[in-house]
């Protein structure tokens, strides 16, 4: 296969079905020992190829790292077609595939280390636009392990990806007002750390979730769900609901779906009420 990329790299492309192949050949050269990591747009990685995804990678258990970038609202201009918000669903569903969407450049490069080191298949989620970095750039990178960024004792928000920027601006106008707020950062949505979430909610009484995906399938989800089994506690979800994108600049994007620092406060205000 390598020779015939190298011979005719215009047929290999342009013979429509390039992620398709793309999959497909990662999955063989784990058959050889190889580690590949198989990168394009998240919505050519999922979407366009799940049923590749899902025979030839997560039914098989293969060792394939999918890293897939412009996701989200913050692709941009490119509009809805590409704007794929229902990606971490689509993946988390997949048995045995761990979801991974870090916040920032250094943890998305301390997490492609880490998952070098992790045998089976990862989905691995970044985005376009640049964003403030703000985490650690000598930070090991522990798969499954939520980071507690601030501790608080009024409301917890759970943020993953660029979400977790907004959500520590949305802290800062919550402490002005007095409301004591604890941030945690989860980077992994599978496996979801349930020990970090339940001994920060069981202090709190109470729960935000923020994250640039739909509200069906997402981060959110995954909470409600522990949170329903485990300890029954308001919650307040901030994602897109039930929409798809459109072309805009990004950071407009995020007001106008309802995902922006603001959204973030609001959500904690009505949680807040809630609380008994």
């Amino acid at each position: 296969m390598d020779a015939f990329i190298k011979e005719f790299p215009d047929r290999f492309y342009q013979c429509g079905i390039a992620e398709a192949n793309m999959i497909g050949v990662a999955a063989g050269l784990t058959i050889g020992g190889k580690i590949p990591f198989a990168g394009t747009f998240a919505n050519f990685a999922t979407g366009r190829v799940y049923d590749q995804v899902r025979q030839s990678v997560a039914y098989s258990g293969k060792n394939v790292k999918i890293c897939a970038s412009h996701a989200g609202l913050t692709l941009g201009e490119d509009g809805a077609t590409h704007q794929i918000m229902e990606d971490i669903g689509l993946m988390k569903m997949l048995p045995g595939m761990v979801v991974i969407n870090p916040c920032d450049y250094n943890q998305t490069k301390a997490a492609t280390i880490a998952i070098a080191d992790y045998y089976g298949p990862v989905y691995l989620r970044f985005g376009r636009p640049v964003v403030p970095n703000f985490t650690p750039a000598d930070q090991k990178f522990e798969i499954g392990k939520a980071i507690i960024l601030n501790e608080g004792t009024d409301v917890t928000i759970i943020a993953t990806g660029h979400l977790v920027w907004k959500s520590i601006e949305a802290a800062q106008i919550l402490e002005e007002k007095g409301i004591s707020v604890e941030i945690i950062n989860i980077h992994t949505i599978k496996p979801l750390d349930e020990n970090a979430i339940l001994t920060s909610v069981a202090k709190t009484k109470c729960v935000v979730t923020a994250e640039e995906h739909l509200l069906n399938g997402g981060l959110g989800d995954s909470v409600a769900q522990l949170l329903s089994r485990k300890m029954p506690l308001p919650i307040e979800m901030v994602a897109v609901n039930d929409k798809f994108g459109e072309s805009g600049k990004p950071e407009d994007l995020l007001v106008k779906y309802g995902i922006d620092t603001v959204n973030v406060v609001e959500a904690a205000m009505n949680v807040l009420k809630r609380k008994q």
